[in-house]
């Protein structure tokens, strides 16, 4: 009888899928980080672009709006549920980052905003990206900026005291913001740098009870945490971002992103 291990797909695509309307929500604050990887890859009328990991669509409805032909991979059925409904004319496929559904050489860009290192191995992942992209087209690779410039570090260290340690020799994506680390993962993918650049952005939630739908929508929460460690984690989260709220009791999240563009 053999036994089959899951993947990082099978993993992620059951976490990300427990809370998936309160997570697009969440997501479509996320607009100002797409337009920006918009702009800087030049994507426009008659491309094709990939995002891997593409969630519930916000960056495709934004780079359809932009006049690109769009097409977008997830593991989790139920973001790709409301993908679907968010970008109709979009071409959606259920998969894993390492293993992609298309041809060589058939997309103007491939993007992956925070996906890529949930893959089992990023370099694979990336080497995949590069293998679907045109010669020359861009990929583009967002993660977590600096923790001392990133709020989201404030809930992140909160759920490390209740889960267990990360796996060995496995990429800690809290290190991928330094300088030269996504450079040298993209050089092992067979991806040529071009450049790398940051940005800050914030989300913003009304109250507590709107930031703790937010913050615990995300993938992993109630797949990582037992019914019983739950609340106990949802108010070390409420204590932990308390310096992220504001004059009228609502809560802004300063966070830097990093990204590089590289080339297939």
């Amino acid at each position: 009888m053999s036994i089959t291990t899951p993947t990082s797909a099978d993993r992620n695509g059951q976490a990300w899928g427990m809370r998936a309307r309160d997570w697009s929500e969440v997501e479509t604050q996320q607009l100002p980080t797409y337009e920006e990887a918009i702009r800087r890859a030049g994507i426009g009328p008659g491309q094709t672009v990939l995002d891997v990991g593409c969630g519930s669509g916000a960056f495709l409805r934004a780079a359809a709006d932009h006049g690109a032909t769009v097409c977008g991979v997830d593991a989790s059925e139920a973001l790709l549920e409301i993908a679907r409904e968010r970008v109709p004319e979009a071409d959606l496929a259920q998969g894993d980052l390492q293993r992609l559904p298309y041809v060589d050489d058939c997309f103007d860009a491939v993007l992956g905003f925070n996906s890529f290192f949930f893959a089992d191995d990023m370099v694979a992942a990336l080497r995949e990206a590069g293998r679907v992209a045109k010669p020359g087209a861009p990929v583009v690779i967002q993660v977590w900026g600096r923790p001392e410039a990133f709020d989201l570090h404030l809930m992140k260290d909160v759920l490390a005291r209740f889960t267990p340690p990360r796996r060995p020799g496995g990429i800690d994506p809290t290190t991928l913001w330094r300088g030269g680390v996504l450079e040298d993962l993209a050089t092992q993918a067979a991806l040529v740098p071009d450049c790398a650049f940051d940005l800050q952005w914030a989300y913003e939630f009304a109250d507590e009870p709107e930031l703790v739908r937010a913050m615990t929508s995300a993938g992993g929460f109630g797949a990582i945490l037992g019914a019983d460690q739950q609340q106990a984690a949802r108010d070390a989260i409420v204590e932990a971002l308390s310096v992220c709220r504001t004059p009228d009791r609502g809560y802004r999240m300063e966070n830097e992103w990093h990204y590089l563009i590289a080339r297939a």
